[in-house]
């Protein structure tokens, strides 16, 4: 019986509301901002802190900064490392977090790797939903952004997340063979909805 969907999506293509309104049909528990609220929890740091980073592959300066700072406190134990939430630390919790939302079933996942941590299970379904570029920024103006900032959202949050699944799990973005079906959402939310409903109700 499937207890799971773990739903990873291209940025803008409305995955956030389709995952809501289908947690909502579904009576399950939707993990998005949810996810970020605890993994800053377990984290200790702000939520902000993690959005910054989560999905994302931290920057060459700061992953040189934090070599050099590691690097620096080798074999001096009277000195302790400031702590730091960076992508790595992020990654750990990340995926205790998942693992603790997929235990208690009945949930829907969104993004964080979870498409990854949770691979081998048998009671999850995963789905990749995208859409085309025009769609994407044109939803992202009707949700307040002006068209620079839209266009430069689209053009680049993806190219972040693909590098982060290839640096974390060493897979390409999007895995199609990890997936159970790509959605296109320029379908319309509804059309994704039922064709996601349609896979729950035909693995029963």
């Amino acid at each position: 019986m499937i207890r799971i969907i773990t739903i990873e999506r291209e940025y803008g293509c409305g995955a956030a509301g389709i995952a809501r309104e289908l947690a909502e049909r579904l009576s399950w528990k939707l993990w998005d901002q949810l996810l970020t609220q605890e993994i800053a929890r377990f984290a200790h740091c702000d939520q902000s802190e993690v959005k910054r980073r989560e999905e994302r592959r931290d920057p060459l300066y700061y992953r040189l900064l934090k070599s050099f700072t590691l690097g620096s406190y080798e074999g001096n134990s009277s000195v302790y490392p400031v702590e730091s939430v960076d992508a790595d630390s992020i990654v750990k919790i990340s995926k205790q977090v998942v693992g603790e939302a997929a235990a208690g079933g009945d949930c829907i996942i969104v993004g964080r790797g979870s498409q990854h941590f949770l691979r081998d299970r048998d009671d999850a379904l995963r789905f990749f939903l995208y859409g085309s570029k025009e769609k994407k920024i044109r939803r992202l103006i009707s949700e307040g952004r002006d068209e620079a900032d839209a266009q430069m959202l689209v053009d680049t949050v993806d190219q972040e997340r693909a590098t982060f699944i290839r640096n974390y799990f060493h897979a390409d973005w999007p895995n199609r063979a990890l997936y159970h079906a790509m959605v296109n959402t320029d379908a319309g939310s509804e059309t994704v909805i039922q064709a996601i409903l349609s896979f729950l109700r035909g693995s029963d």
